[in-house]
């Protein structure tokens, strides 16, 4: 009978022990998960490629940034349903808990890098600053504009102004031609949009043409209040009959041959983008317009001006008569700057 007891008051008190245990290692785990690591300032990046586990970073960590119990973590992941990690490239906080490291992989919070294309860049140049960037995978060396052009099923033989212009964030392992699509697929998306919602009485015949408008109106002013009168003078000029007279097209069309100055040797050559001898809108897009040129050129500003000449201080005069205009351009182009920029004529 005394047997009985002590044999059940010792079960008793080994599964009382036991719960005991159970909750300090419990507690211990749990206060290890919640206490920060003192990471190194060079151990502070982590990349994680193809193939690699929650479990096999972790243990990984052991030995770069003196993660202690790499199988704790990996539990407390598959408790939370956290074990699906993303890839990339993650610069880690100089102070981290485990779970909050943990938070960090799963979530995919990886270092970001950028890249921005400007409104007005050419399609060869944007294609230039991608091919070059420090942190864009490169797997298009050597692959000029047609290549490119092909590889996206752009219908047009050049095509310029098919890349959007913005700022691109991007991870370690996104690759150029990753985000050539991105730009190509975002100058899509935007053009529909605002063809969608265009003004009405428009003198184009598609979307494409919008485009080519922006683009000129992208490459006439850096003035965003501006924009709307300078597509308003060109869009008065297209439904009158004239000529656009637009001296970036004409810079467009010499393409390697300008070197900083258009004379009137120039405006006489007859390329397919000099607008002072062709009729209408140029074949194609002379550079990358934003969202912005691209609503003006869809929304021009009412009036009556048909002119416009650069003041020199970024800002134009805006003329509805040939006299006038030429009025102004005595005056302006008297006392431009280096920095002075032409006119519609």
């Amino acid at each position: 009978m005394i047997s009985k007891v002590l044999t059940s008051k010792l079960f008793r008190l080994l599964v009382l022990l036991s719960i005991c245990l159970c909750l300090a290692a419990g507690l211990y785990a749990w206060r290890w998960l919640h206490t920060p690591i003192q990471i190194p300032e060079q151990q502070q990046i982590l990349d994680l490629s193809p193939g690699d586990s929650l479990s096999r970073v972790a243990y990984r960590l052991r030995g770069q940034i003196g993660l202690e119990y790499p199988r704790i973590l990996v539990l407390y992941a598959k408790i939370a349903k956290s074990t699906n990690i993303k890839l990339g490239e993650y610069e880690l906080p100089a102070r981290v808990t485990p779970v909050e490291l943990l938070q960090q992989l799963h979530e995919g919070r990886v270092k970001q890098r950028t890249l921005t294309l400007v409104e007005g860049t050419t399609f060869a140049e944007a294609l230039t600053l991608i091919g070059h960037h420090q942190y864009l995978q490169a797997t298009l060396t050597g692959e000029d504009v047609a290549t490119v052009r092909d590889r996206l099923g752009i219908t047009q033989s050049n095509p310029e102004g098919w890349l959007f212009p913005d700022t691109y964030v991007f991870n370690k392992h996104t690759t150029d031609w990753d985000l050539i699509q991105q730009s190509y697929r975002r100058m899509q998306d935007v053009l529909a949009e605002e063809w969608e919602s265009r003004a009405d009485n428009l003198p184009y015949e598609s979307a494409y043409e919008a485009l080519i408008m922006a683009s000129i109106v992208e490459k006439e002013t850096g003035a965003p209040h501006e924009r709307a009168q300078i597509a308003g003078v060109f869009v008065r000029r297209l439904e009158k009959g004239m000529r656009l007279q637009t001296d970036p097209t004409v810079i467009y069309g010499m393409g390697s041959n300008y070197q900083g100055n258009i004379r009137r040797k120039h405006l006489r050559e007859k390329t397919p983008y000099n607008t002072y001898t062709i009729n209408g809108l140029p074949p194609t897009p002379i550079a990358l317009p934003g969202r912005e040129a691209i609503h003006a050129a869809l929304h021009p500003a009412d009036g009556d001006s048909l002119y416009f000449v650069a003041k020199g201080d970024g800002t134009h005069q805006f003329s509805a008569t040939l006299a006038e205009h030429t009025k102004a351009v005595r005056e302006y182009q008297l006392k431009r700057s280096s920095s002075y920029r032409s006119s519609v004529r």
